[in-house]
């Protein structure tokens, strides 16, 4: 967190990775906002817009300097006189994100090509700045602008400064800045009427009022090429570090332009005072730095303003219309052809654009009825089978025209047909036969899509569905002419199978044997009722099923089918499942309680119908005995496994948890005489420690004082406070020992300790 702080700034220029020799002559606009965070918190953001075609210029610096200064107010604080002396913070920001502005899409105009607009935002917060009598400046300076912008003095040398001021009304009523909604287009086109929202939100719902206002200058050419050596962090450098104090010059416009008439036009281009709509018709190429603001009032009160600066790019755009028609193709890029089999009758459909820029469409089609149309979609009757050319011209007499040839043939007519049979009940093939009919006397090719993902090309095809269903099967025929047609017709195919055949996923299994039954039959699918008897007075439903054979033995499973029209297949299968007997693996172990002091164990098989036994010792030991006696080789937690196996090759497992527990056995004296005589001299607890954690011994006196302390099992002591200075009194001593055995389980055991000499 930056610490609030007044007096002189001693501030020292971060070193930035890309070279400064290279002055940004390439900056085209941008706009600072910030958000009321809390009293004295603020959330800024910079979002900073430039040319990426510019050659030899600097690209967005990977490091912006930010100042903030407190100026003006009731104080009258003045930034410059006080030579910086009311700097705030000064922030060094890095580029957050960075992406490109895309070009507008004008329906029917081409842009210029080559167009590139990049966005970089930096965004950080400003805090600890309580509400004051001044305003809160937050600046970022650069240098420079476009070299070739149009409307101001020397843009290669004219920097840009982009702040927002917090006055002390905004900061006592922990105001937020508008935002501007949109980025204007990074062009617009010459003598074509233009209007740009500009409007912005505000999140407070305060009164916006807009207006075009001077872009300002800012940062120099100090550090540039053409000034090498000066600083460049001055307010005159090419970045200064941080920004520099408030008050800001304007940009000097060129006559005729001035900051409220920045692109001239015809009319005049403007913005609206109350929606911040610019409108007007701009007829000077170029590209114009223009300045926008909005200010802010709430009940009448004025909180802030907020400022953006961009850069319009005035081009000559193509004005693009096209003529064109939905057509089978088109010949030699101009001539649409069209084929009607048939149908004397045709509405042509209207596919010219842009169709904001036409005003008329001419239709020429000589021996037709009519033989001339203005409609946008005509309909044109032509009067029997043969060839026919026409034309389409749009905006007819006007420069921005276009025009197509049209060519028509008129061929007989030609009607797709067919019919079909099959046994209804068992599956089979389905039989086709092509009924289709054509004026011109021979057909070419035949198309059957069965709608089951198969298809033929053959005229009387026959085809056998895998699956049932209601298929809506297709056929397209093309005659001579390429006339073609199609027809699609139902087909409801729900037979039951002529050959019913299941199988299950094991045909031998121990008990209990869970089994699974797939049914193989074709065609089923879950429309169809399938019922299982699985032999052990058990049933089942479905295409596909499962089952639990409780008890040994062979059984015999039956399948009924019945399809949703009613047609029925059965099936029984003799002996198709052989479920073989199984052990039940148990055993027991003693001692129950098991620790280091005593690691064996004796382990007794209480399986039954067992005749092999397979023991695993939690992977430190195995064995083949039924009844086994295992010494674990250390503490821990085992998972001990017992195989066993019936005489059928059935097995069962089971698996029990060995705890050897860590045991700490810790024993506490009852006196003790520390007088030096190398006999029972210090009091220290016995025992094994070797699984205690966390150990903590304290002894207190008689009144509740602390004489000894230790996290040592093995330090113990030696009658004297904290084993320094003199001995303590003789008397009896409270002794408390807490620890944690290895499993986390916490102890405390109390105790007394008589001191004697």
């Amino acid at each position: 967190m930056r610490r609030f702080f007044t007096g002189v700034l001693l501030w020292v220029a971060l070193m930035i990775s890309m070279s400064l020799d290279s002055r940004a002559g390439h900056i085209i606009g941008g706009d600072m906002t910030y958000r009321c965070v809390a009293p004295g918190r603020y959330a800024v953001s910079l979002t900073l817009y430039i040319d990426c075609n510019c050659v030899n210029c600097a690209q967005f610096d990977p490091v912006n300097d930010f100042g903030v200064y407190a100026c003006g107010g009731e104080s009258n604080l003045d930034c410059n006189q006080l030579n910086q002396s009311s700097t705030l913070q000064a922030i060094p920001v890095q580029v957050q994100d960075r992406g490109f502005i895309e070009a507008p899409d004008y329906e029917c105009l081409e842009n210029p090509p080559d167009l590139c607009v990049r966005r970089g935002i930096y965004t950080f917060v400003v805090d600890n700045i309580p509400p004051r009598d001044e305003s809160i400046y937050i600046v970022w300076q650069r240098c420079c602008r476009n070299v070739t912008i149009n409307n101001i003095f020397d843009p290669d040398g004219t920097g840009a400064t982009f702040f927002v001021e917090i006055t002390p009304e905004a900061q006592r009523v922990c105001n937020s800045s508008a935002s501007f909604n949109e980025f204007p287009p990074t062009v617009i086109c010459a003598d074509v009427p233009f209007e740009f929202d500009h409007s912005a939100t505000d999140l407070d719902g305060d009164s916006l009022v807009y207006r075009f206002c001077a872009p300002l200058d800012g940062a120099g050419r100090d550090g540039g090429p053409d000034r090498p050596g000066l600083p460049v962090g001055t307010c005159t450098g090419i970045i200064p570090t941080p920004g520099c104090p408030p008050p800001y010059d304007p940009v000097v416009y060129v006559p005729p332009y001035s900051f409220n008439n920045p692109m001239l036009g015809d009319p005049q281009v403007r913005i609206d005072a109350e929606t911040g709509l610019i409108t007007g018709t701009p007829n000077i190429l170029g590209q114009f730095v223009v300045g926008v603001c909005v200010d802010e009032y709430r009940d009448g009160e004025f909180l802030n303003t907020t400022r953006r600066d961009f850069q319009f790019n005035t081009a000559d755009c193509d004005v693009q219309v096209f003529a064109g028609i939905e057509a089978e193709a088109i010949l030699d890029g101009q001539q649409y052809y069209l084929r009607s089999c048939g149908n004397n009758e045709i509405t042509f459909v209207n596919q010219s654009g842009q169709r904001r820029f036409i005003t008329s469409y001419s239709w020429e089609f000589p021996g037709a009825d009519p033989e001339i149309s203005n409609d946008i979609d005509p309909t044109i009757v032509f009067p029997d089978t043969g060839q026919y050319i026409g034309q389409l011209v749009i905006n007819r007499g006007l420069p921005c025209s276009d025009s197509i040839d049209i060519i028509i043939d008129i061929f007989p007519e030609i009607n797709a047909d067919f019919e079909f049979e099959y046994d209804t009940c068992i599956a089979g093939d389905v039989v086709f036969t092509d009924l289709s009919t054509t004026g011109s006397g021979a057909f070419q090719s035949w198309e059957w899509d069965f709608a089951d993902g198969n298809e033929s090309s053959e005229q009387n095809p026959t085809h056998e569905y895998d699956i049932p269903g209601l298929f809506d099967v297709t056929l397209t025929v093309v005659d001579i002419n390429d006339c073609e047609d199609e027809i699609t017709l139902p087909v409801s195919y729900f037979p039951v199978p002529e050959e019913v055949i299941v199988g299950p996923d094991r045909a031998e299994a121990c008990d209990p044997a869970p089994i699974n039954f797939f049914n193989l039959s074709r065609p089923i699918d879950s429309t169809y009722t399938v019922i299982w008897d699985f032999g052990d007075g058990n049933t089942g439903e479905g295409i596909e099923t499962a089952h639990i054979y409780e008890e040994p033995g062979l059984y015999t499973v039956t399948v009924d089918i019945t399809s949703p029209i009613g047609c029925e297949a059965s099936e029984t299968f003799e002996g198709l499942v052989n479920v073989l007997p199984s052990p039940i693996a148990d055993f027991d172990f003693n001692p129950k309680v098991i620790s280091q002091f005593n690691r064996q164990v004796s382990f007794t098989d209480q399986s039954e119908g067992a005749s092999f036994w397979e023991w695993d010792f939690g992977g430190v030991g195995n064995t083949l005995l039924p009844d086994p006696t295992f010494v674990f080789p250390d503490t821990g937690i085992y998972e001990v496994q017992l195989i066993v196996t019936h005489p059928s090759g059935c097995q069962d497992t089971i698996v029990k948890i060995i705890d050897v527990e860590p045991e700490v056995r810790y024993f506490l004296p009852n006196a003790f005489s520390p007088n030096e005589d190398g006999l029972n001299d210090d009091y220290r607890g016995t025992g094994t420690f070797e699984y205690m954690e966390n150990f903590l011994m304290t002894i207190w006196n008689r009144w509740g004082e602390e004489v000894f302390k230790s996290t040592d099992p093995n330090l113990g002591w030696n009658g004297r406070y904290n084993n320094r200075g003199k001995l303590a009194p003789v008397g009896v001593y409270v002794v408390l020992v807490e620890y944690e055995d290895v499993r986390g389980n916490k102890r405390e055991i109390k105790g007394f300790a008589t001191l004697v000499l």
